[in-house]
Formats: C-alpha cells, sequence, structure tokens
C-alpha cells in the first residue's frame, strides 16, 4: 500500500515539498492554519516566485493527489507527517524561535493514527528533535519521529526536492529508517546519497553545511578587502583559487554578501546553540563571518561616496535589484534593498527595479521608489548600482542603456557584469574588490 503524506506548514518549504511528495506518486495533503494560503494553494496559485513550482502544483492538483486544508482531521489517516514550519531568528537574540515546530507538534499528537511518522525537516537547533521525540511518544506512544533537513536553494527548489544532491536522515529507530526509505524509494533507484545519522548529527548538519557556505562567502569578501588595499583584482585571485579541488570555484564571487530568510538566522541560530552547550569558542569566527558579511553593505556605500559624491542630496542612484538572490522573490535580509535603503537615507533619489520582487520590497520598504520598467530605472541615473544578479541585467547593452542614464557610472556589486563590455561602451565601471585600471 502506498503512504500517504502530510505537510505542516505551507510556505516555501512546505509547498514545495508537498508539490514534490505528490509528484513522486504519494497522496499529499499540505495543511496550515491561514485560510487565504490554503485557498491560493487550492486554486494552483503559490504566494511567493519559485520556478516550476506553480506550474508543477497545479499539475499535481489535478492528479488528484494533492490537497490542502486548514483542518488537522485531514491528516488523520495519514501514514508521513512532516513538518515544515518556520523557525524565524528570536526577537529578543540570535537564537531560533522553535514556537512554530513545537507548537505543530502539539496540533497533530493527538491526530496521528498508530505507527505514524513525524518528519521534522524545518532548520533547529540541535538537540530540538530529542525533545520533541520524547513529548510525541508522551502524547502517543506508538509513533516516532525523525529528523530529514532540507538543502533547498532559493531558485532551484523543485529541482533540489526531486533530485537531492544527498539525503540525510536522523533517525532512532530502524522502523523509522525503513520509512523513510520507502518514501524515497525513487530518489533511491537514481543512486541519491543516503546519510543515516542519529538525531543530533542531522540536526547539526543543515547547521554545519550553512555555516562553511557562508564562511566561503565571507572569506572571498575579505579577500577583496585585501585586493583594494594592495591594488589587486578578487575575480581573478578567486579564478586562480577555485582550481584547486580542495577549495573549488563554488560560492567565491565577491560582492555585497550574502542575505536571505535562512542563511543570516541559521548562522546565528548555530552560534547560540554552540554557546548553550558550552561549545560556543569552537564557533566564535562565525562571528567574523558575520561581521565580514555585513561590513561588505557597509564598504559598497563608501563606495558610492567615494566614486559618486560624498554628499548624495539629490543625486538620481537606479538600483537593479531587491531580491537577495535571482531567480527568487525572497527579500529578508536583502543586501541590495539594504543598500538602497541607506542610499536613500544619505539623501539619494533612489529607484529600484526588479523581475519579480518588487511586491514583495515594497511591502518591507514602502517608502523607496520602484519601477517596473529597467529604462524608467535608469532614466536621468546619476549612479547605477548592480545588486542582484539577474540575467536580465548581465544581459543589457551597455551602449543602449547609455543613453538614458544622465552619467555613465555603475558599481557591479555582484562582480557579475563584463567589465571590460561596459568600459569600452564608455562606462566608469567600479567594483568591490577590484582596482581602478
Amino acid at each position: 500500500m502506498t503512504l500517504k503524506i502530510s505537510v505542516i506548514g505551507t510556505g516555501y518549504l512546505g509547498a514545495t515539498h508537498a508539490a514534490c511528495m505528490s509528484n513522486l506518486g504519494f497522496e499529499v495533503v499540505g495543511i496550515d492554519l491561514d485560510p487565504a494560503k490554503i485557498a491560493s494553494l487550492s486554486a494552483g496559485r503559490i504566494p511567493f516566485f519559485e520556478p516550476g513550482l506553480e506550474e508543477l502544483l497545479q499539475s499535481e492538483l489535478k492528479t488528484g493527489r494533492l490537497t490542502f486544508s486548514t483542518d488537522f482531521s485531514a491528516i488523520a489517516d495519514c501514514d508521513v507527517h512532516f513538518i515544515c514550519v518556520g523557525t524565524p531568528q528570536s526577537k529578543d537574540g540570535l537564537a531560533a524561535d522553535l514556537s512554530y515546530v513545537f507548537s505543530s507538534l502539539e496540533a497533530i499528537a493527538p491526530v496521528i493514527k498508530s505507527g505514524s511518522l513525524v518528519v521534522g525537516k524545518s532548520t533547529v537547533p540541535v538537540g530540538t528533535a530529542a525533545k520533541m521525540r520524547a513529548r510525541l511518544l508522551e502524547i502517543n506512544p506508538d509513533a516516532d519521529l525523525a529528523w530529514n533537513p532540507e538543502f533547498l536553494r532559493e531558485g532551484f527548489a523543485v529541482e533540489d526536492t526531486l533530485h537531492p544532491s544527498r539525503l540525510v536522515v536522523g533517525v532512532a529507530s530502524q522502523s523509522a529508517e525503513t520509512i523513510l526509505r520507502e518514501v524515497y524509494a525513487k530518489n533511491l533507484a537514481d543512486q541519491i546519497p543516503w546519510v543515516v545519522a542519529d538525531l543530533p548529527t542531522a540536526e547539526l548538519v543543515k547547521g554545519a553545511a550553512n555555516s562553511f557556505l557562508a564562511t566561503k562567502i565571507s572569506f572571498i569578501n575579505a579577500m577583496a578587502e585585501v585586493c583594494e588595499a594592495a591594488g589587486g583584482d578578487v575575480t581573478v585571485l578567486a579564478k586562480a583559487i577555485g582550481y584547486d579541488p580542495r577549495i573549488g570555484s563554488r560560492f567565491l564571487q565577491a560582492g555585497i554578501g550574502f542575505g536571505g530568510g535562512c542563511l543570516p538566522k541559521d548562522l546565528r541560530a548555530f552560534m547560540a546553540r554552540a554557546q548553550e552547550l558550552g561549545a560556543g569558542q569552537a564557533l566564535e569566527f562565525l562571528r567574523e563571518v558575520d561581521s565580514i558579511n555585513l561590513r561588505s553593505r557597509t564598504r559598497m556605500i563608501d563606495l558610492v561616496r567615494n566614486e559618486l559624491s560624498e554628499d548624495l542630496r539629490g543625486k538620481k542612484v537606479a538600483v537593479l535589484g531587491a531580491a537577495f538572490k535571482p531567480d527568487s522573490d525572497d527579500v529578508r535580509d536583502s543586501p541590495a534593498l539594504d543598500i538602497a535603503v541607506q542610499v536613500q537615507a544619505a539623501g539619494a533619489q533612489v529607484t529600484v527595479h526588479d523581475p519579480k520582487a518588487i511586491h514583495s520590497a515594497k511591502l518591507r520598504f514602502p517608502a523607496l521608489a520602484y519601477s517596473e520598467d529597467i529604462s524608467a530605472t535608469l532614466a536621468g541615473a546619476d549612479l547605477v548600482l548592480h545588486l542582484t544578479e539577474w540575467k536580465v541585467y548581465r544581459e543589457l547593452d551597455p551602449a543602449d542603456v547609455l543613453k538614458v542614464v544622465a552619467n555613465p557610472l555603475i558599481i557591479d556589486g555582484r562582480n557579475a557584469l563584463d567589465r571590460d563590455k561596459w568600459r569600452s561602451a564608455g562606462w566608469k565601471f567600479r567594483a568591490l574588490g577590484r582596482a581602478e585600471n
């Protein structure tokens, strides 16, 4: 008999997981307390942008395998329950807010049938799964809990769910592993690496992975500072060290740093939990990783002042990009928007363009001016800031763009544009970590 699956929480992670589990052939019910969100998903609309997900959602709804509800009784006959709720940073510190995770468990534990497996996918501090399993067994002794961390990249979430780079499962019983092997049978048939761990290790994997990625990004941004001081070129430096197979070229693109709803808060929560465990000194270096990342934004403001004017009052600045990364409308902790706000606060007239994130950016920073037309954004600009590396920006013709701006000055905050091409078209081109030569 095919397993029936529930997904608790239908935000970015949950909506993606529900649609993909349905695509793998399971009957899936997604649960959320927000009626508007459930209505939207049931109608085949996702309330955020993720390439390919809305099309997959609509396709799976037509099969009849995928449904959504606000009623927890809808999960009573499900065999596996994935908890996919958010774990935001606490308002009063660096630690993760686990209230949604524990409230989800309390809601489903009395409802689920005997023999059910609850599977956490949310990013949580180590030790959370053990507490949740103990609580689950208090309420429902015939159930079990495992942990299966997610490794989704925004912009590639569907691909990362259907064809993951690895599957990590933290289990406390053989039966839990057996059930998860059945859930991921198609992935395992494709030879996806399968890593079985205890509950604490499975929880630590996600924090460790994100901390390593953050460290790599901040490292190359630190090298950008050194390159500027020494008159070097960080893009060439990154290319050279990236050929070393021990280092690799991924995440070695210097610029304004990382953002989004996961990496910054996961990094801080990882540090906070290590401190609670008495191992804070081991992760002390991550404080500097976080500091370097935030300093990259300040350095961009300094570069703006150096290249345009110390006094930005009345200057027209066009900002290309609002999302924290391309192929996403996520503006949480977006370096691009942070810089746009700071430039505006310094007195400049700022207009922001983004292919997908204008709506979410307006909700977060309504005082900024926005335009859905690139030419209108650039018209009369004294400075162009390239802050999110969308393909549409990389494909701009510098000669055409030159005709609409007041001053041909561009600062590439992502080191993603062709410097020679822009300079040959008559632009003054600057970027972090690259000396002007």
